[in-house]
């Protein structure tokens, strides 16, 4: 799924004399394991991405069980492997890719001091989320807790020894409810097309609708490159730089689709055919998984 990222600052800081409810102790990070909220969203004119969670839906529906504003901060996993050990008792919630090895999916439960959770590689899914009652205390930076992979903004991702600082407080109650995971969703994929459609003949945006496309080994939280036959542009040269948004369709030279993650870049030079209408679903995306899109509203 691509290098480790390198984001700038230690995963233990915290504000200054802050004195956190917990720690979490990182026991293996797993394929990759980063620390997500909301992002930075209305920042894109100062060059800012807006990162987060790649799966929105997963971590809010995590920080509703426990209580937590709905971006509060949490881990986000991709492919498992994540173990962690809370030094304090903490009720914890975990959504999205259904793990081997959670003592509990899609219901907030209470661990005690000492309790190391492992998390397998989900059979179906991407990419799941830890939310603690609290939520995760790293610093923010320019708003947001969130680790930007491709610029580097936000704390580190995760690594084994870092000591993770659990937030105080949480303005709701612990939801009883018991959401469990989702089936996998095979639906194509919404978009609407623009902005630079008339790049693509009607035969080429046909082409786009119709090709069962297959997600490629080289994905990440930066964008989700597609396999097929290539799209052909109608017309030559490059564009200049222009705004892209996170689910954003590019077509780069090579006529190959990718689908812009959260930590996409805030210009690009190629064409955007289309946008994905439900990023959260682009997240749960695997390697080698069929595509396919359909005209959508919205």
């Amino acid at each position: 799924m691509g290098p480790r990222p390198h984001a700038a600052g230690p995963a233990h800081a915290r504000h200054p004399g802050a004195v956190p409810a917990g720690v979490i102790e990182v026991v293996a990070p797993g394929p990759l394991a980063t620390v997500q909220d909301l992002g930075r969203p209305g920042r894109l004119a100062l060059g800012v991405p807006r990162s987060g969670a790649f799966d929105r839906a997963a971590l809010r529906l995590a920080n509703r069980l426990v209580g937590n504003d709905d971006g509060a901060a949490a881990v986000e996993t991709t492919l498992g492997g994540l173990a962690v050990r809370f030094v304090d008792a903490a009720t914890i919630a975990l959504t999205g890719a259904l793990c081997p090895g959670a003592p509990g999916w899609g219901t907030a439960i209470t661990v005690g001091a000492g309790t190391t959770l492992r998390l397998g590689a989900p059979r179906h899914g991407l990419r799941s989320y830890l939310a603690v009652r609290g939520g995760i205390a790293l610093d923010p930076v320019l708003g947001s807790r969130s680790t930007d992979t491709l610029s580097g903004l936000g704390p580190a991702a995760l690594r084994a020894g870092d000591m993770v600082p659990v937030g105080s407080s949480a303005p709701g109650e612990v939801s009883g409810a018991h959401v469990g995971a989702a089936p996998p969703d095979r639906r194509p994929l919404a978009i609407r097309f623009g902005p630079r459609e008339d790049w693509f003949s009607a035969a080429a945006r046909r082409h786009l609708l119709t090709t069962v496309w297959a997600v490629r080994s080289d994905c990440d939280r930066v964008g989700v490159r597609l396999d097929g036959p290539p799209l052909v542009r109608d017309r030559g040269g490059e564009l200049p730089s222009e705004p892209v948004l996170p689910g954003a369709v590019q077509v780069p030279a090579d006529g190959r689709p990718i689908v812009f993650g959260p930590d996409a870049p805030v210009t690009g030079g190629y064409p955007v055919i289309a946008v994905v209408l439900d990023l959260d679903r682009v997240a749960q995306l695997r390697p080698g998984e069929a595509v396919r899109f359909r005209p959508g509203s919205g």
